[in-house]
């Protein structure tokens, strides 16, 4: 724990002071830093952390870890002080929207990252979560499709009384009933029905309409400080009283499993 803790404050030291690493590079801070902590100047080596970071342990607090761990902290300090290429040093902004901004630090100067212009990005949970938002907005369920896995996009033979599901694919839904349903009950047993952005569009202007909009105000009102929880190719946040929306990574790109 308290070694993660150490990695965690060597990365806050880079990605949090911009100022310190424009003036005399990253990789420099790294090893001044690797280098504190190998000598044992455990202050000044803690002078170099970040404001958050600061804020996060107490000098008192990592004087201890040091001290308690002295192999893992050599071992990180080794570690750190040969990385295999200068690191990229990032910034992010958030908007009010909850849209995330992300710069780079190229050549001294603070450049907009490639992804400011992917306005329905998937590589990461949160961006998955803002795309499919901004879609559902404009009404684009070509793009809505984007965020659906593909074996709900195919549909799945299930027995009748299967039980619904939130997600984008209960827009296969009974046309008369204001509720999703995961089976339309129009189609042949067994037979699985495709889903289509029009099909979409149908049930989440027609019978879903009000259900889907509370669900997603929800979610964008959650989203600016939400914490997302990933394991492997596993995301989920929680939103509202009690909501959950799960997502799934594939192809490389994160799609909305249910909410």
């Amino acid at each position: 724990m308290k070694r993660a803790i150490l990695a965690s404050l060597a990365i806050a030291l880079l990605v949090a002071c911009p100022g310190a690493a424009v003036q005399q590079g990253p990789s420099d801070t790294l090893r001044a830093y690797a280098e504190a902590l190998q000598q044992g100047r455990v202050d000044e080596a803690y002078r170099m952390l970040s404001d958050d970071a600061k804020r996060s342990m107490s000098l008192e607090a990592f004087r201890r870890a040091v001290k308690e761990n002295p192999d893992d902290v050599l071992e990180i300090a080794r570690a750190l002080a040969r990385p295999t290429a200068d690191p990229v040093v990032t910034a992010t902004a958030t908007v009010p929207n909850g849209d995330e901004l992300t710069l780079v630090l190229e050549g001294g100067k603070w450049r907009i990252d490639a992804a400011a212009v992917d306005l329905y990005g998937q590589s990461t949970p949160r961006q998955a979560l803002v795309g499919f938002l901004r879609a559902y907005e404009r009404k684009r369920y070509d793009v809505v499709l984007r965020y659906v896995p593909d074996a709900e996009i195919e549909g799945s033979a299930a027995p009748d009384d299967a039980a619904p599901k939130a997600s984008p694919a209960a827009a296969m839904a009974d046309p008369d009933a204001g509720a999703p349903a995961a089976i339309p009950p129009a189609r042949p047993r067994g037979e699985p029905v495709r889903l289509t952005a029009e099909k979409l569009r149908a049930a989440w202007e027609g019978p879903q309409k009000d259900q889907v909009g509370r669900i997603v105000q929800a979610i964008k009102a959650a989203l600016p400080t939400a914490t997302i929880e990933e394991t492997g190719d596993s995301a989920a946040m929680a939103y509202g009283a009690g909501g959950t929306v799960a997502l799934v990574r594939e192809h490389g790109g994160w799609k909305i499993r249910d909410f």
